[in-house]
């Protein structure tokens, strides 16, 4: 497998990665299950508050592997803090993990359940410099994740991105993606598990506080083949839907699960 062709399919897919990058196979790695039996009520999780400037959102793309919302954090533009982390940190991109039907796509599995894609808000922070320092400090980022469940009203929040897809219809594509505030994907209830885990991709780095939110947000099924729409080979390769690119549950070991809420 080589360095740079990390994927989900058989060949390069999730059960390979520790081949070229061994900290898959660590002892914090993500996505996990969570039971919700199992999840601890601390009572000293405060509530988290994200301020977010629509005018930090630049650019939307396809890397092949994802779609990407790319944000300015040259400074302290949008921050998240509060819950389980101590300072500000900088949101630099959300992504998404999705499916090849409604029925599974998300990379946490909550009692079982596997929803139908799960959105990644990536903060780093700025205390390690920049990002790449963050990446290897244990507090280096804080992840948001948010469910994504099919239902019968399509999501508004979600048309923004999604009406860019046919700009970025294959790997390598990018377009301008101005004045957007993330906050606007949030579900309204603020309650969240949090444990200490790794991304979910290659080189998957041990140095995230997961705050994942216990509400999903509705998105209709038209939205999530849109979503599917995407494809995952360059402009004049043949045709292959971008779809399934999530990293099935790793093992706990020994890991607490937090929840704020009883």
């Amino acid at each position: 497998m080589a360095q740079s062709v990390w994927g989900y399919d058989s060949d390069n897919g999730p059960e390979r990665w520790h081949e070229n990058y061994p900290m898959a196979k660590g002892d914090n790695q993500s996505p996990i299950e969570i039971n919700s039996k199992d999840a601890r009520y601390d009572s000293c999780l405060s509530p988290w508050h994200a301020s977010y400037d629509p005018g930090a959102a630049k650019t939307i793309l396809n890397n092949g592997r994802t779609c990407r919302v790319v944000f300015d954090d040259t400074f302290d533009r949008s921050v998240l803090r509060g819950g389980p982390l101590l300072g500000a940190y900088r949101l630099r991109q959300l992504h998404l993990h999705w499916g090849s039907s409604d029925d599974h796509g998300s990379e946490h599995v909550i009692d079982g359940v596997k929803y139908a894609a799960e959105l990644h808000m990536v903060h780093w922070n700025p205390k390690h410099g920049n990002f790449a320092g963050a990446l290897k400090q244990p507090d280096g980022v804080a992840v948001v994740g948010i469910f994504l469940k099919v239902g019968k009203t399509p999501k508004p929040e979600m048309k923004r991105i999604l009406e860019e897809i046919d700009n970025i219809k294959t790997k390598g594509k990018e377009a301008p993606f101005q004045h957007f505030d993330p906050s606007i994907l949030f579900p309204k209830s603020r309650d969240y598990w949090t444990y200490h885990g790794s991304f979910t991709t290659p080189p998957c780095e041990e140095c995230i506080t997961w705050i994942l939110l216990r509400e999903p947000i509705e998105v209709s099924s038209d939205q999530m083949a849109r979503l599917r729409s995407l494809s995952k080979n360059g402009e004049n390769e043949p045709v292959k839907p971008l779809v399934d690119n999530w990293r099935p549950p790793q093992p706990v070991k020994g890991r607490i699960v937090r929840a704020s809420f009883k």
